[in-house]
């Protein structure tokens, strides 16, 4: 550390110098664990800051609580599942790729298991095997952790030289590594900190809104259907403005009071960048197995089948109870008419109805309920390289805090794991390189 500057801000009114590393880690998440343990590992004097009491919170219920650490896939497959700035991360996963993170744990005691979808959990299905394991091997290396609340940067000449803490007490270190994470989960210590780091160093930050969230619809119909999941069905997002479909998926889905949640939601929400009231609808296929003729063929038999049954009491054997109502309701046949006398033209609108039943959507759910945060720090300004700053010598960023994010299924945790490898790898070489001169 340079002592002019060291002996600068002692004369500084009431900032006290309380400690010197090599390295400084803000934030005890994922990628923060990640990196300041790499980085004690290989050598380095390191202080990891984490606000909190607690380490590791997010990452402890994750997963519903079972922490889905990785997807079991390759490099390539991980940038296909990331659709913000995807290819930023090419260096990050050649250095940590998902069979690296797997053997990494493994080789910290926590065996693991691959389930549907390659998604990777522990086989204990605790989410605290592995922030253990994480705490563990940050203390075997020496992080000395200090809970505090790191308010800004110390900044000279363009490098980075420690951070003040909320009480005015300063850590010097030539190294900084925000792992800060985004906005989602504010109770676990992601409250957007980083994003005013980050502006402060000068770098551009994009607008944080939820991703991997749930999403409000218009219709009553969700709080009529609340509580109901449904597998296996046929989910796409239409453009109702540019009149385009933004995605199409397969899988499970939830109607709840204010509208739809599930895998298959949460995942097309990342496509949503411009929200806007009304703008997207949801269709669902509730039986993408069948073709229309297919299904209409399978209509006919049931309807022959309860030929002497209302409308409403006609559906049993093809829909959820709690889906009954809203579907007769939707397709505009009295829930009296006797299957017997339902017309073809209701009958094939009955189907197209089945295989494309519409919601509006009228807004994401709040930031603080979404599993990560879509924007941050724009990695145009970061170098893919090593996660170092374009604008401040000696500052690095890793996990949620960058403007990149995946779809579930693991991939957002590979990205906090292997960004805060590399950025911590990084330091640990330019240190190295500066003893050898």
């Amino acid at each position: 550390m340079n002592m002019e500057f060291t002996k600068k801000l002692t004369k500084q009114k009431m900032i006290k110098i309380i400690k010197k590393s090599d390295l400084i880690v803000v934030g005890g998440g994922a990628s923060g664990l990640m990196a300041a343990g790499t980085a004690a590992h290989l050598g380095l004097k390191v202080c990891l800051i984490e606000k909190t009491n607690r380490l590791g919170w997010k990452l402890s219920i994750t997963g519903k609580g079972r922490c889905n650490v990785t997807n079991d896939c390759t490099s390539q497959e991980v940038i296909a599942n990331v659709p913000t700035n995807g290819r930023f991360l090419f260096g990050a996963l050649s250095h940590f790729s998902p069979s690296d993170v797997m053997k990494f744990f493994e080789s910290l005691g926590v065996p693991l298991k691959t389930e549907r979808g390659n998604r990777v959990f522990p086989q204990s299905d605790r989410a605290k095997d592995i922030v253990d394991a994480l705490v563990h091997w940050n203390r075997d290396g020496g992080v000395q952790v200090i809970q505090g609340e790191v308010k800004k940067l110390f900044l000279e000449d363009e490098s980075v030289k420690g951070v003040v803490l909320s009480d005015r007490e300063t850590i010097l270190a030539p190294q900084v590594i925000l792992c800060c994470g985004g906005k989602s989960y504010p109770v676990t210590g992601s409250t957007g900190d980083g994003y005013l780091l980050a502006q402060q160093a000068g770098h551009t930050v994009i607008p944080p809104r939820p991703s991997l969230v749930p999403l409000c619809c218009k219709e009553q119909d969700c709080r009529d259907m609340m509580g109901l999941s449904l597998r296996n069905i046929g989910f796409q997002l239409y453009d109702t403005k540019k009149k385009k479909t933004v995605c199409t998926d397969f899988g499970e889905l939830l109607f709840t009071h204010f509208g739809l949640s599930g895998p298959v939601v949460l995942s097309g929400s990342t496509h949503l960048k411009e929200m806007e009231s009304g703008r997207y609808r949801a269709d669902i296929d509730l039986k993408p197995a069948l073709s229309f003729e297919k299904l209409d063929a399978r209509l006919q038999r049931d309807f022959t089948k309860y030929h002497a049954r209302d409308f409403v009491n006609g559906l049993s054997d093809l829909l959820p109870r709690l889906m009954i109502p809203v579907v007769v309701r939707r397709s505009g046949i009295l829930e009296s008419t006797k299957c017997a006398d339902i017309t073809r033209e209701q009958r094939l609108s009955l189907v197209r109805l089945l295989k494309q039943l519409s919601f509006t959507v009228t807004g994401f759910r709040p930031i603080e309920e979404a599993i990560v945060t879509s924007g941050g720090v724009k990695v145009k300004e970061v170098d893919p390289k090593t996660m170092e700053s374009k604008k401040i010598h000696g500052l690095y960023f890793a996990g949620e805090l960058l403007d990149v994010d995946g779809y579930t299924g693991g991939f957002n945790l590979q990205i906090a794991f292997c960004t805060g490898r590399l950025a911590a790898q990084s330091v640990a070489q330019k240190v190295q390189n500066e003893k050898s001169f």
